[in-house]
């Protein structure tokens, strides 16, 4: 990648120590499943195959052209789709989470502070396609094409205007509370334990050396505190 767009190993090593924190102080709505574990980075299965609960094509095309763009592959890790991070997504937006059956939806709706948390009067779902539906039709009123089908330095300049507010929804859609979620989101799909349809074969584990299911390895903290980790990693389905 170039200077100009995201540089890869830092977006990974700022999504663990603070993934929210890209968001630019905005409050994002976040998932409530999230783990990290370790493995070696070798070329990772075909992804399985897996249908869509939430994402209608447009959708779809959209998260697929952006965990792609935001995690590629090289030699660290696969892209993003084949690591599942859409799978992720799409998973939590279809579900409990992305209802909002944890939020307060009664209103009052006022602007609030970014410390004072989530303020609209969407669910994470509806927050999320709103702000796919708007991106795109940025993507259109500037390229003449959606997200999905514009090139990559484009594609580049529409992540870097999300991030720092300078893309102004038509529809009034708060940018940064989208991008602070649609980040987050990102990062869970890569860290998250592999039943929840990310961190697919835990190849995300394996970026940052995690272990797994952290009570497994309780009594190796020490002995191995400050060197890498010599067991496999251990998910939740390995635990079943």
């Amino acid at each position: 990648m170039t200077k100009q767009e995201f540089d890869r190993r830092d977006f990974l090593k700022s999504a663990v120590i603070g993934g929210a924190a890209a968001a630019g102080g905005t409050a994002a709505v976040v998932p409530t499943q999230t783990a990290q574990a370790q493995q070696p980075a070798a070329a990772t299965a075909a992804p399985e195959a897996a249908g869509y609960e939430f994402f209608n094509l447009e959708e779809a095309g959209f998260v697929e052209a952006l965990v792609d763009h935001m995690v590629p592959a090289d030699e660290v890790s696969p892209r993003g789709t084949d690591l599942g991070v859409n799978i992720y997504i799409d998973r939590a937006l279809a579900g409990a989470w992305g209802k909002g059956e944890r939020l307060y939806m009664q209103g009052p709706w006022k602007q609030g502070a970014p410390s004072q948390g989530y303020q609209l009067p969407l669910t994470p779902a509806q927050l999320y396609r709103a702000g796919i539906e708007a991106t795109n039709a940025h993507c259109r009123k500037t390229y003449g094409k959606p997200f999905d089908r514009i090139e990559e330095a484009q594609r580049e300049e529409v992540l870097v205007g999300l991030s720092t507010g300078k893309i102004k929804f038509d529809n009034g859609l708060a940018v940064r509370v989208f991008w602070g979620t649609l980040y987050q989101t990102v990062v869970e799909g890569i860290y998250s334990d592999p039943i929840y349809g990310g961190n697919r074969n835990k190849a995300g584990w394996a970026i940052i050396g995690f272990p797994g299911v952290i009570a497994v390895h309780r009594d190796h903290v020490e002995k191995f505190r400050g060197k890498p980790f010599p067991n496999k990693p251990v998910s939740i389905a390995d635990m079943s």
